[in-house]
C-alpha cells in the first residue's frame, strides 16, 4: 500500500473473538492500516482474540468501534464489500481483480475500505448498497460457506498482489467518488421530493430508490455532483412552496 493511501478493513457486528484476533494478525501481515468493528457481538479484546492476533495485537488494541456502518465509512472515498450470498437480488457482482484494481486506481490520498459481514449471515442489501463496488469469493456450491478471517485473507492477498505488481497505469486517473454520508443524504432528500409530488409511492418507495441509488454508484457520481443534485432539489421546493404567492 502507497504512502498515498489508507487501507481499512472493517467487520461488521463479528461475533467471534478469535476471528477479529485472526484479522487483526491479517491486518499486520498485509499493512492494513486500521480495523474497525461495527457493533461487536464479543468482546474483541478478550484474551483469545490477542493471543490469535500475535504481531497484530497493536491493531487489535488500537481497532475502532462504531454504532453503525455509515459513521465507520464516513471518511473512506472507495468502498469495497463482500458478499458470500449470489442470490442478493439486483446487486451487481463486480470481479475482483476489476474491483480492487478500481481502488487502486487514484493516486490521490484515500481511505480505501474493505467491508465484512457476520459470519452467519453476512452484509444485508441495504449494507452492500453502501459500497462502490460489490464482490464475492468463487467457493464451491457444495460448500460455500468461508470463514470470515479467510475470506478477510483472500480479499487482503488478491489486493497485496495487485498492489505489488503495479497493474494500473497513472494515465487512468480518476476523481474521487461521492462521500458516502452526502450521497445517502442526496438521495434520502430526492426521495422526500418524490414522494411530495406523487411520483413515489410508499410502499414503492424502497425498491425504487434502491434502484436510483445503483444507477448513482454505477456512475460513480462526485460530491460536486452530488451538490448539484440537492441544489436542484432545494430550488425545486422553493418553486413549489412559491408558485401560487
Amino acid at each position: 500500500m502507497t504512502t498515498k493511501k489508507t487501507l481499512i478493513v472493517v467487520l461488521v457486528e463479528p461475533a467471534g473473538s478469535i476471528n477479529i484476533g485472526s484479522v487483526a494478525r491479517l491486518c499486520e501481515n498485509f499493512c492494513v492500516n486500521e480495523l474497525r468493528l461495527v457493533s461487536p457481538k464479543c468482546d474483541y479484546l478478550a484474551i483469545e482474540a490477542r493471543n490469535m492476533a500475535v504481531k497484530g495485537k497493536k491493531i487489535l488494541e488500537e481497532a475502532r468501534v462504531y454504532e453503525n456502518l455509515n459513521s465507520a465509512l464516513a471518511d473512506c472515498s472507495r468502498i469495497i464489500a463482500t458478499c458470500g450470498r449470489k442470490d442478493h437480488g439486483e446487486i451487481p457482482l463486480n470481479s475482483n481483480k476489476n474491483a480492487l484494481c478500481w481502488a487502486l486506481e487514484s493516486k490521490r490520498e484515500e481511505a480505501i475500505a474493505l467491508v465484512f459481514g457476520r459470519e452467519d449471515r453476512g452484509l444485508s442489501n441495504e449494507e452492500l448498497l453502501k459500497a462502490n463496488k460489490v464482490i464475492s469469493l468463487n467457493t464451491s456450491k457444495i460448500y460455500p460457506s468461508l470463514n470470515l478471517s479467510h475470506a478477510v485473507a483472500i480479499v487482503l492477498h488478491q489486493f497485496n498482489q495487485l498492489n505489488e505488481i503495479d497493474l494500473i497505469q497513472t494515465s487512468r486517473i480518476r476523481s474521487k467518488p461521492a462521500n458516502l454520508i452526502k450521497l445517502e443524504d442526496c438521495i434520502n432528500d430526492a426521495g422526500n421530493l418524490l414522494l411530495d409530488i406523487g411520483f413515489l409511492m410508499k410502499h414503492t418507495y424502497k425498491a425504487k430508490m434502491t434502484k436510483i441509488k445503483q444507477l448513482l454508484l454505477r456512475a460513480e457520481i462526485k460530491d460536486d455532483e452530488v451538490a448539484l443534485i440537492r441544489g436542484i432539489i432545494s430550488q425545486t421546493r422553493w418553486a413549489i412552496k412559491n408558485k401560487n404567492d
